[in-house]
């Protein structure tokens, strides 16, 4: 019995396993088939779904109507083949690999199964959205206030599959989703009627950053924020903020004495810095010019900037370094799913950043898309100015005003200019390290601080600036001791003359030591356009400098060829020339010994001493704390280059217009009356009821992409409106025309603003 029992036992145990497969399969016949029923159940005749919306083509709504009809063909293939496997199987059992590949054969439909019952979900939310505003009807407005909305709704009308951010957005390839989306979210449209039209997304401010902006009254908050950035330009930096920090909080206690009576204030805006000259290689390279007695004006804008911003209440992130801004992108860049077609999704981080023309270009790699929508709050120093022409790309290589700077396509007053030369741009500035009586205690000082003796200094801390000018400096040693700041080289013989003393490289406070003593402080004609003249003359030295002829320019000097500008720099210090003058400023003709002589002589005899001895320091107001403070507070109040409205500011009261003669920018024009042009107050006169108020005939009246319009040419009598506000341009000029010019009058040392503009 033992052994019959043995005998059975395996094949009991066969045929329980066989069993096994087979209940399995039917059981899964079963599953199968009833999805097959679902499925052909749901699935509607190409005949039947008549309202697809629009913009699809019939070969996709053929396709989406199969789709359900394909799955079910496939499960049905499917259950027959369970059922055949069933039948092969009945005496040969099936293997582990074999359900492996059925259950995953199963699990891919299952998959496919999902993702189309999902989009089908999606297509019927839409259609029902659609059924539920059976009579709205859209149509593309005309609105001159947003010129490139029929542009942007043809190309989403072929393009709106393109990218999945514009599905997510809500476009379906209708008219209505597209204006929607267009006003909502890309602001190309202007709003639509009945709808809630909340601010852009990117325009939104966080609840937390809409507190008020208070005059602050010390610096610790900058000086932790600058110390995170190291090398020899922010230690400059550093110390020209440590050094003039008295007299900066002094002029924030006055600033914050006078605001006190008004009721406005500002909002606190979040900043960044980025001075791109200082990161990456081209840091590198500047690092080692600082050292060696290289270019420091654009560190003494940003030393000074980053002051303003701290004590006017704003909220200051400050950056050198490349790898720096790749960690902060993330903080600047929000993009919706997709490929990146649609913009950003949540508030800007920064509402204003100052950079330079390396930064953008590095903003612009970090940012990515966010790039487009933060460039209305981008300010851009840049030291020598921007002129329109040169800004608006397509305009500057079809009219041969193409460099490698320019062509950003920015509002051209978002540049911020060292002096107020361009008044296309913004004059930022900077300020002049005078030194005052009361800022310091006399026994701090030595004895000479103030005594001025028979010596000038000689601006230029390289010693090529020297080059042919040895007879120049010569005759000035005939009658003053000369000082040099040359950068020497070490274990190199010195190249200057030997009646030069020279004290090598100095720092800032023993430079300015050494113009405290000094009568003269003489230009040779190189650097161009730098802060050392104004801080001389602040320290009350006479700044002596060469007279241009024919003046320098992109057309025939190497430093200025490339530049985005066409100004003529008739001196080495064209400011110093213009606004400042006789006594304080002299400008000669260098190859003329007996020129440089007489100006010598007539400045020693000058009495602009006082009873101390001293020479009279001399500074524009918007060169001093107060006038920067001032000067950037205002910008920030209201500059506002992200909306589409005309300027309001300065506000149209204070347009004088003029009608130029033949030839001449309007800089020129405007200055000849002892006023300023002002390129905010262009769109002001950019119209016939202006030449008509002048009483100009016009025999024809066109609008064109032309920076020298608005203009008159008297040849036809032809009148030109300017068709691109970007090409309004103070500096443009040609022979052909009378240009019409909008000039305004300014605060007595203050030329950036106007009587009513503060």
């Amino acid at each position: 019995m033992v052994a019959s029992g043995l005998g059975r036992r395996p094949k009991e145990r066969a045929m329980h396993v066989a069993l096994r497969p087979r209940s399995g399969c039917l059981v899964l016949c079963l599953c199968l088939s009833m999805f097959t029923l679902l499925l052909q159940s749901l699935w509607v005749p190409l005949e039947t779904t008549k309202d697809e919306p629009a913009g699809r083509s019939p070969k996709e709504q053929g396709q989406r109507g199969l789709g359900f009809r394909r799955l079910a063909l496939r499960l049905e293939a499917l259950s027959t083949q369970v059922q055949r496997l069933s039948r092969e199987r009945d005496v040969t059992l099936l293997t582990r690999d074999d359900i492996s590949l059925l259950l995953q054969s199963f699990r891919t439909d299952q998959q496919g199964l999902a993702h189309l019952v999902e989009r089908e979900l999606k297509r019927v939310s839409q259609r029902l959205d659609q059924l539920s505003r059976p009579n709205e009807k859209c149509e593309v407005p005309m609105d001159r206030a947003y010129p490139v909305c029929a542009e942007k709704v043809e190309f989403l009308r072929t393009r709106w599959q393109s990218d999945p951010c514009y599905v997510f957005y809500g476009v379906d390839g209708t008219t209505c989703s597209i204006l929607t989306y267009l006003s909502q979210i890309e602001d190309f449209c202007p709003p639509r009627l009945g709808r809630n039209h909340s601010a852009l997304p990117w325009h939104q401010k966080p609840h937390s950053y809409t507190e008020k902006a208070e005059i602050r009254t010390t610096l610790s908050q900058l000086h932790w924020v600058i110390s995170n950035n190291s090398g020899a330009a922010v230690n400059f930096i550093q110390s020209r903020v440590e050094r003039m920090s008295k007299r900066w909080i002094q002029a924030a206690l006055r600033m914050r004495m006078r605001q006190s009576s008004s009721k406005t204030a500002s909002t606190q805006m979040r900043v960044l810095l980025y001075p791109g000259a200082l990161a990456g290689s081209v840091g590198q390279r500047f690092e080692a010019l600082v050292e060696r007695g290289g270019p420091l004006g654009e560190l003494v804008q940003w030393a000074d900037l980053s002051v303003c911003l701290t004590i006017l209440g704003h909220n200051l992130t400050f950056s050198t370094s490349q790898q720096q801004l790749h960690r902060l992108a993330p903080l600047l860049v929000g993009a919706a799913p997709g490929r990146g077609s649609c913009p950003i999704q949540r508030p800007l981080t920064y509402d204003l950043i100052y950079t330079d023309y390396h930064g953008l270009a590095h903003l612009q790699g970090a940012m990515g898309l966010a790039f487009l929508h933060y460039q209305c709050r981008f300010r851009i120093l840049d030291s020598f100015g921007t002129e329109p022409a040169f800004n608006l790309g397509s305009y500057a290589d079809s009219h041969g005003y193409k460099t490698l700077w320019g062509s950003w396509g920015l509002q051209p007053l978002q540049y911020m200019t060292m002096f107020p030369h361009t008044p296309d741009n913004s004059f930022l500035g900077f300020v002049s390290e005078e030194t005052a009586r009361d800022e310091a205690r006399v026994d701090e000082l030595e004895p000479d601080t103030y005594r001025k003796d028979r010596i000038a200094v000689v601006y230029g801390k390289q010693d090529y600036m020297w080059q042919g000018k040895s007879e120049y400096v010569e005759v000035i040693s005939e009658e003053l001791e000369t000082h040099a700041t040359v950068y020497q080289p070490p274990g190199l013989p010195s190249n200057l003359p030997s009646f030069i003393r020279n004290h090598g490289l100095l720092s800032q406070e023993h430079f300015l030591r050494l113009l405290r003593r000094a009568k003269v402080f003489v230009g040779l004609g190189f650097p161009y356009e730098g802060p050392a003249p104004i801080e001389a003359i602040a320290l009350g030295c006479v700044f002596l400098q060469p007279r241009f002829d024919p003046p320098h320019s992109s057309d025939n000097n190497d430093f200025y060829k490339g530049k985005p500008t066409t100004r003529q720099i008739s001196s080495q210090h064209p400011y110093a020339e213009i606004f400042i003058g006789k006594p304080h400023v002299w400008t000669v003709d260098v190859t003329n010994k007996t020129d440089v002589r007489e100006a010598i002589r007539a400045i020693l005899r000058t009495e602009v001493v006082t009873r101390e001895l001293a020479l009279k320091p001399f500074i524009p107001r918007e060169f001093t704390c107060e006038g920067m403070l001032e000067r950037v507070h205002s910008y920030i109040a209201h500059q506002n280059f992200c909306s589409k409205s005309v300027p309001t500011w300065p506000p149209e009261s204070t347009l004088r217009v003029h009608l130029g003669p033949l030839g001449q920018s309007c800089v020129s024009v405007c200055r000849q009356s002892s006023l300023v042009c002002e390129p905010a107050l262009f769109p002001n006169l950019n119209s016939p009821a202006a030449f008509a108020r002048l009483k100009i005939g016009c025999s024809s009246m066109e609008q064109e992409v032309n920076h020298l319009f608005p203009s008159y040419s008297p040849w036809g009598r032809h009148c030109g409106l300017q068709q691109d506000p970007l090409l309004f341009s103070c500096a443009g000029s040609d022979p052909s025309y009378r240009r019409l010019c909008p000039c305004r009058a300014h605060l007595p040392g203050q030329v950036a603003l106007c009587p009513d503009c503060l």
